[in-house]
C-alpha cells in the first residue's frame, strides 16, 4: 500500500517570493542560514518564521556545499526575473515527490485549457489512494496548483488556464544539469522529470541545448538516438568537483 508522501505541499507552495527574498539577501558564501535566522521572509511571528524556514530548507536546502544548490545559486544569479520561478520549480522537483507526480497533469493539459483543482486531487488520490481526507487532499491540490501558477504554467485566480512558459537555453541547461546530478546520463537526461517538466517538444529541447552549449553552460552532442551531455567547464567555473559518470 502507498504511504503518505513527505511534501511541502501539505502546508505550503513553492514559496517563490520567500525564496527570492532569501536569495536577494544571501550575498556572501555561507550566509544563507544567517539570512533565514534574521527573518529574510518578513514573517510577523517567530512560529511562522520557523515554519517557513523549515519548508524553504526542505525544498531548497540552501547548502552551498551541495553541488545541486551551488549550481542553483549560480544559475539564479544568471537568470532574469521571469526565469527564476522556473528555476525554483526545477530545483524543488529534487525534493518534493508530490510536485514531481503532478508533471504529467501539466504536460497533458493543452495550452488554453483549464487545469482544475479537482484534477490535482485526482493525481493525489491516484498515487495515494485512500491516504488523505477530502479536505486535506483539496488543500494539497490547491497548493500544487499554486506552485505551478507561481512558476508560470497556469494563469488566473480561479480558472488555472494552462499557458506557455517558453523556457530559455539557460532553463534547459539547468534542467539537464539537475538530471545529470541525479545520476542520469545521455538519453536518460532527455527523458528525466526535469526535462519533461519543461513541456517542450524534444526538437525544441535539443535546439535550446545546442544554444546553451554555445554559451558554455554544458557540452551537448546529439546524433540520432545517441545523446551526450556533460558539464566539465561549468563545474570548473563554479567550483564543483567532477561528478562520477
Amino acid at each position: 500500500m502507498s504511504e503518505k508522501v513527505p511534501s511541502v505541499h501539505h502546508s505550503r507552495t513553492l514559496m517563490v517570493k520567500e525564496l527570492s527574498d532569501v536569495m536577494a539577501q544571501g550575498q556572501s558564501p555561507g550566509s544563507l542560514e544567517e539570512v533565514l535566522e534574521n527573518n529574510a521572509t518578513g514573517k510577523r511571528t517567530k512560529s511562522n518564521q520557523e515554519k517557513t524556514n523549515r519548508y524553504l530548507k526542505q525544498l531548497y536546502s540552501f547548502d552551498l556545499q551541495s553541488p545541486a544548490f551551488k549550481s542553483f545559486d549560480y544559475f539564479w544569479s544568471k537568470a532574469d526575473l521571469r526565469e527564476r520561478p522556473l528555476l525554483a520549480l526545477l530545483f524543488a522537483l529534487r525534493n518534493d515527490m508530490l510536485l514531481s507526480e503532478s508533471i504529467d497533469l501539466i504536460q497533458r493539459t493543452s495550452i488554453g485549457n483549464r487545469t482544475k483543482v479537482d484534477d490535482f486531487q485526482d493525481v493525489i488520490e491516484d498515487k495515494y489512494p485512500g491516504k488523505y481526507s477530502a479536505n486535506t487532499r483539496k488543500s494539497m491540490a490547491r497548493n500544487l496548483a499554486s506552485s505551478w501558477k507561481q512558476s508560470g504554467y497556469l494563469l488566473g485566480r480561479i480558472k488555472n488556464v494552462r499557458v506557455e512558459t517558453r523556457p530559455s537555453h539557460l532553463i534547459v541547461a539547468f534542467a539537464m544539469l539537475m538530471a545529470y546530478l541525479n545520476g542520469d546520463r545521455g538519453q536518460f537526461i532527455m527523458g528525466s522529470k526535469w526535462v519533461r517538466a519543461l513541456c517542450l517538444p524534444q526538437a525544441r529541447v535539443r535546439k535550446l541545448a545546442f544554444e546553451a552549449a554555445k554559451r558554455d553552460l554544458l557540452r551537448f552532442q546529439s546524433s540520432g538516438p545517441v545523446t551526450t551531455v556533460s558539464f566539465e567547464a561549468l563545474f570548473q567555473r563554479i567550483g564543483i568537483n567532477e561528478i562520477e559518470n
